[in-house]
């Protein structure tokens, strides 16, 4: 199948376009840009390499992808990137910017954003995030540079999150949060600055996790936001949590990996 590109538009010759890849009206592919199967490209989106798009992602109107961050010590010639997985759907104005040189050692200066995901007008993804798959971005949810949201996470409208901070799966953000600090696996924030409510239990009953599951995880919350005990006695009280479940195992993790300030 010959890709369909629309006359107007403006292909580097150094873009790779898979053969059945869709470019819109006055959209500007330029070089180093990949794209994979099945993808579709609005009109008037511009997307600037080196960025690697994958299969079935669908780019709308006036999203710009792939540009120099927004970090002063970044340069047009970098080795940096942006690196979008499978089945995106990237709504209008949203804009994602290429990794820094900061990031090169652990992410090799990758911007990634993984598979599934639904992404909303007007969000920004800064250098260097992180983002894992199936999430949902609200309108205007912007993330700062080097942060990492996990896998299945819910951004609600303009929640605002706070450079390095991280987002742990299954976490849910109400309109309007502030993040400055780590949000475990499985928990709702709210306010600004963002504060723990409860655990994600409606995200939790849609993806049908099992009633048990679920209790362990409300007793593991309670002893991270509700016990007033010390951080480092909670980590130690979940370990043996941990060894009978696998998903307080994975909120544990999240602290022991931990280098900021948990969200409180």
């Amino acid at each position: 199948m010959t890709a369909a590109i629309h006359p107007t538009a403006i292909i580097d010759p150094a873009a790779e376009l898979d053969s059945d890849v869709e470019i819109g009206p006055y959209s500007v592919i330029g070089p180093g840009v990949r794209i994979g199967a099945r993808t579709r490209i609005g009109s008037h989106v511009v997307l600037s390499g080196p960025m690697r798009i994958g299969c079935d992602n669908q780019i709308f109107p006036y999203a710009a992808l792939g540009a120099i961050s927004q970090d002063k010590t970044a340069k047009p010639d970098d080795p940096t990137s942006v690196v979008i997985g499978d089945g995106n759907v990237i709504r209008e104005f949203v804009t994602v910017q290429r990794g820094t040189m900061k990031e090169f050692d652990t992410k090799r200066g990758e911007t990634r954003i993984g598979d599934r995901n639904w992404i909303m007008n007007y969000c920004h993804i800064a250098h260097d995030c992180q983002v894992g798959s199936d999430t949902v971005f609200a309108n205007n949810a912007s993330l700062a540079g080097h942060v990492q949201i996990g896998d299945w996470v819910i951004l609600g409208g303009y929640t605002l999150v706070y450079q390095f901070c991280r987002i742990g799966a299954h976490a849910f953000t109400a309109f309007s949060a502030g993040v400055s600090g780590d949000v475990p696996p499985f928990v709702t924030v709210q306010g600004n600055p963002a504060e723990p409510r409860t655990i994600n239990k409606e995200g939790l009953r849609r993806r049908q996790f099992d009633p048990a599951d679920v209790q362990a995880i409300e007793e593991a919350y309670r002893l991270i936001y509700r016990s007033g005990k010390l951080i480092a006695d909670v980590k130690q009280e979940m370990a043996a949590l941990a060894a009978g479940n696998p998903h307080v195992q994975t909120m544990l993790d999240f602290l022991l990996s931990g280098k900021r300030p948990l969200a409180r």
